[in-house]
């Protein structure tokens, strides 16, 4: 395998590239970002002026700001950064029933020690179930895409509920990376496409999100989309440390394992199934950010990749499976989104309409870059535009 000279990807990763020095195109697209959005003083600024904004707006509404919530360190830390700017948060939940104990007891223990209330909506188990069943058996990688779908439909609602215009996300690119689009797609249209070649029961309670919903929420609705940890020297060791401390929350023992189904996908159906490594994603990140150095996570990935094979079983039970059936869904021939309907080529036909939404803070920046391409993550540099998207730019108008 071909590494990056500089972070770990390697040349099974889809749409990478290297230059002349051997490093890949995912560092320089961190690199761009990195420009994009400083830290330090001039990150605070910005964060502030965001923060000022949101609490001008926000006059007479009980909240002014959405924060998703998971139990996770990131989301938690979001609870904890949006008081100390000074805003009124509602947290919201997506509860795709398979939330760990853990998880909902740091919920639980973060919004009463910040005084928080929670919007929630919960999907029937059994029709969720056999959603999953359906991306399982579509032998596609993207079995975890419901979940994230489920959840940006849940925060708009609840914007579209409460009037609110500002969305808090806790993602962080100097640790997190961002997911190669051949690692995991989204979209409403794949979910309804899968659900109707394989599913048994109806999607009723499923919040999914067809086209013109999202193109009412990000466009017409003026929900933005904001990511504080974009301005900040974020170091998630030193978070978790504060948040135990502080409110009693707990570790769930890794990146993305507070959901039971998202544990059982990221520690054994991916490396399982297809060979991808998802810790790749957040060392490579903290490398860029020289939050670890290279070597340390070359051997951090050299140590196998752990998984509870309780967890297993415990998905192949609730979900129906005995071991031969199991073990063939695992096997069988497999497959991408490209295989199913989905709205990717639309994305790419309204390149221009997303790089103004992009620009305006109603998509984050790592949808137009890997949804909108028709060769994913090629075409990093920021100050590039086609000529349409520099007709885009002559009629932004910031709100």
């Amino acid at each position: 395998m071909k590494r990056c000279t500089r972070c770990l990807y390697g040349d099974d990763i889809s749409g990478i590239t290297f230059d002349g020095a051997g490093v890949c195109n995912y560092c320089h697209m961190h690199d761009a970002m990195d420009a994009e959005y400083p830290i330090g003083d001039e990150g605070a600024r910005r964060l502030e002026a965001i923060a000022e904004q949101i609490r001008n707006e926000g006059k007479g509404k009980p909240y002014d700001v959405m924060v998703g919530v998971s139990g996770g360190c990131d989301s938690s830390y979001m609870l904890v950064k949006a008081k100390e700017l000074g805003l009124r948060p509602l947290a919201v939940h997506f509860d795709n029933t398979w939330n760990s104990t853990i998880a909902s007891e740091n919920i639980h223990n973060m919004l009463k020690a910040l005084d928080i209330d929670l919007f929630t909506y919960v999907v029937d188990n059994e029709e969720y179930d056999d959603i999953y069943r359906s991306f399982i058996k579509a032998g596609v990688r993207d079995i975890e895409s419901p979940t994230d779908i489920g959840l940006a439909a849940t925060l708009n609602r609840a914007c579209d509920k409460y009037k609110v215009k500002y969305i808090f996300e806790g993602h962080s690119f100097r640790t997190e990376g961002s997911c190669p689009l051949g690692w995991l797609y989204m979209d409403g249209k794949y979910i309804r496409s899968v659900q109707k070649k394989f599913g048994t029961v109806p999607m009723k309670t499923y919040p999914n999100m067809p086209l013109s919903t999202f193109i009412r929420w990000t466009a017409f609705s003026g929900i933005k989309k904001i990511r504080p940890l974009y301005f900040m020297d974020y170091r998630k060791e030193e978070t978790k440390v504060m948040l135990t401390e502080k409110y009693g929350w707990q570790w769930y023992g890794g990146h993305h394992l507070e959901n039971r189904f998202t544990a059982f996908y990221w520690t054994y159906f991916m490396p399982q199934r297809f060979g991808i490594d998802g810790r790749l994603l957040g060392y490579s990140a903290m490398i860029r950010s020289g939050q670890m150095t290279r070597e340390e996570g070359l051997d951090l990935i050299a140590q196998d990749h752990p998984y509870d094979p309780d967890l297993v079983e415990m998905v192949k039970k609730r979900l129906g499976y005995d071991d031969a059936e199991f073990e063939a869904l695992m096997t069988a021939p497999k497959k991408t989104y490209r295989d199913y309907t989905t709205y990717k080529t639309t994305f790419e036909r309204m390149r221009p309409f997303f790089w103004l939404l992009y620009k305006l803070d109603r998509v984050p920046k790592s949808f137009y870059m890997k949804y909108t391409s028709p060769d994913a993550m090629t075409r990093t540099d920021p100050a590039v535009q086609t000529a349409a998207e520099a007709t885009a730019a002559a009629v932004v108008v910031k709100p």
